[in-house]
């Protein structure tokens, strides 16, 4: 990939580098956070210790998927980012929709293609001195999904064969272009912008699923879709409930 290209493919105006391998493209932006003056794109062709959430690992095998960060600024500090990461699953799955993937959203941070996922969000922020927040957005999506990579991972994982085959430039170019318009949304809107359109895209809406806490059943009911800062609704036999995003799995029932 080239990162001159990707600028000059892409309308965000946001500085591009690409890296053959490092280990966590989050983990370097964030080490620069205190350094950084304006908004980057770090592309690696290589993670070899991607990270997702909840401190799990992000697997993934070269020129097989696309795994990437974007260090954005949000003037008013850490304050009205509720749903972020659920407004950047929207944007994802709304950029891979106009490109002909049908994909759907599972909250909190995961994009489902035919019901296995397909990509992984991960956000973390740093203070900066004045203030502000540097918000690293790190994505990891996979393009192709080998038996080896699979059988490594555990599980099925969807894969997006036919865009494998679009140039890398351009995909990353049209991606970056998606991220940046609802970043700079979300930060004059917040999430009130995007809770309509994530709950569309919801995989599980009205279906029945168990939140699970470290393996333990907390909740049962039905999806119900996400308020307006991003707490899923669950609709149990004692009512209605709101779960905040943290280290939970859902799962579903049928």
């Amino acid at each position: 990939m080239n990162a001159d290209r990707i600028m000059a493919l892409s309308r965000a105006g946001v500085a591009v580098e690409v890296v053959e391998e490092t280990g966590s493209t989050n983990a370097d932006l964030l080490a620069r956070a205190p350094r950084l003056t304006a908004p980057v794109l770090l592309v690696a062709e290589h993670q070899t210790a991607g990270r997702g959430r909840a401190g799990r690992s992000w697997l993934s095998e070269p020129g097989h998927s696309l795994t990437f960060s974007l260090a954005w600024r949000f003037a008013g500090g850490l304050r009205g980012l509720a749903g972020l990461p659920l407004a950047i699953g929207v944007a994802l799955a709304e950029t891979l929709g106009r490109l002909g993937q049908s994909v759907q959203l599972k909250w909190p941070n995961d994009v489902l293609k035919d019901g296995d996922k397909l990509a992984g969000i991960l956000v973390e922020t740093q203070v900066a001195a004045d203030g502000a927040a540097w918000t690293i957005v790190g994505i990891g999506v996979n393009l192709v999904m080998p038996d080896a990579l699979e059988d490594r991972i555990g599980r099925s994982a969807a894969a997006m064969p036919w865009l494998a085959r679009m140039g890398r430039d351009e995909l990353m170019a049209t991606l970056l272009d998606g991220l940046a318009e609802a970043l700079a949304l979300f930060a004059r809107d917040g999430f009130a912008a995007f809770v309509a359109r994530w709950n569309t895209l919801h995989a599980w809406q009205g279906r029945p699923v168990v939140l699970l806490d470290r393996g333990e059943v907390q909740h049962e009911g039905l999806a119900a879709g996400v308020d307006d800062t991003g707490r899923l609704l669950l609709d149990t036999a004692a009512g209605r409930v709101t779960i905040v995003a943290g280290d939970v799995s859902l799962r579903t029932k049928d």
